[in-house]
């Protein structure tokens, strides 16, 4: 095998001071989403986690109680950012209706822009785990959910809405339809096929649900 060139020696270089100059609790975020990504959640171990942390797994114990812990703040910093970008669209659409659908151009956009987040949210958010049968729903994910009912209300106040259906039913309807949508051509992305719909499909799906 030829050995690295200057540009790739100086990238790896770069690379590994870069992940030096994080803390464990940092670097444990980035390699349980890389690897709970490519492997799922149950396939992953905790001692794949600390090796690619470069650390051990009583540092994940001492940051995250556990696997299950760390999966849930994987979700939980995620979602911060996008509930930030989302507010800030929500308060300049002029409607409830302008308003869902500026948050599902977000949505589409950030996990296109991120598909390891993307793979984890949708086929690892919400899954039945353990004996027990727990249904896991990050605080991310909840006041996701509320912002979204309180754009329903906000919809339906100023008529851009149809009246006829029940609030939590378009918020079933909408969060499930694009969750659905969206997770169909990231499947479709990794299995090399084409998706049969766009972005703008999935916006006028959701519009037609709103009502037209």
């Amino acid at each position: 095998m030829a050995p690295p060139n200057k540009s790739q020696a100086v990238a790896t270089a770069g690379g590994r001071r870069s992940q030096r100059k994080q803390g464990p609790r940092e670097r444990l975020l980035a390699a349980g989403k890389q690897l709970f990504s490519e492997n799922g959640y149950e396939a992953t171990s905790t001692s794949s986690i600390a090796s690619q942390a470069g650390t051990s797994e009583s540092q994940l114990m001492r940051y995250f109680g556990g696997k299950a812990g760390l999966l849930e703040e994987i979700f939980n910093v995620g979602w911060v950012s996008l509930n930030d970008v989302i507010k800030s669209q929500v308060i300049a659409a002029p409607t409830g209706r302008d308003a869902i659908l500026a948050v599902l151009e977000t949505l589409n956009h950030a996990f296109h822009n991120d598909e390891a987040l993307a793979r984890i949210y949708l086929f690892e958010g919400r899954r039945i785990r353990g004996v027990e049968h727990e249904v896991f729903i990050s605080e991310g994910f909840l006041r996701f959910r509320e912002l979204i009912h309180a754009l329903i209300q906000r919809g339906l106040g100023d008529g851009s809405f149809e009246k006829n259906l029940p609030e939590a039913a378009l918020v079933s309807a909408l969060i499930g339809c694009a969750e659905g949508m969206i997770r169909d051509q990231l499947l479709a992305r990794r299995t090399g096929e084409i998706a049969d719909f766009s972005a703008k499909d999935i916006r006028a799906v959701v519009s037609a649900i709103l009502g037209g």
